[in-house]
């Protein structure tokens, strides 16, 4: 991350040094009328068009240099946030993995429970089953009914995707 750092700092002083270049090159270098013969003007004229083309084709190539050089600051500064945001995905991952094994913890304690509930259900059916003929001969009515509908929720994984599902007992 530090390498990448200080391309990006080179690179930034690189864009700045060239960009002053090309300011003094765009300075221009006609000088005013008010103390020179008309001779002289006509010379100094002269030769601002002779360098023109070439101080053109200068600004141009500087120009160029500038932005391709923009284009690799503007890569390396993606790189650069790349690499801070690993940092924050591993602390996610982190955080996830706990979350999951925290979760793991309860869905086994209600799977545990839903076990335990199914047994004290089955026990309970196994009483009702016994004293419903005698129930039924005194209050002329079953003693429970609902067993047939009786669920209890079960946590089940396949691997990524957790359900929660109802187990009739």
């Amino acid at each position: 991350m530090e390498q990448i750092q200080t391309e990006i700092a080179a690179l930034n002083s690189q864009i700045q040094v060239l960009q002053q270049e090309r300011a003094a090159l765009s300075i221009n270098n006609v000088v005013s009328s008010e103390n020179h013969s008309p001779l002289a003007m006509v010379e100094v004229y002269r030769r601002h068009a002779r360098e023109n083309p070439q101080l053109s084709a200068e600004l141009k190539g500087i120009d160029d240099a500038i932005a391709a050089l923009e284009v690799q600051l503007h890569q390396k500064q993606a790189e650069l946030e790349c690499c801070q945001i690993e940092p924050k995905q591993l602390t996610q991952q982190q955080q996830l993995d706990e979350a999951k094994r925290v979760a793991q913890i309860h869905a086994e304690r209600v799977n545990q429970l839903a076990a335990e509930l199914s047994k004290e259900i089955r026990s309970l059916k196994a009483c009702a089953d016994q004293l419903s003929p005698i129930y039924w001969q005194v209050y002329y009515k079953p003693f429970i009914t609902g067993f047939k509908t009786i669920s209890v929720p079960y946590v089940r994984s396949d691997g990524e995707v957790w359900t929660i599902v109802n187990r009739i007992v």
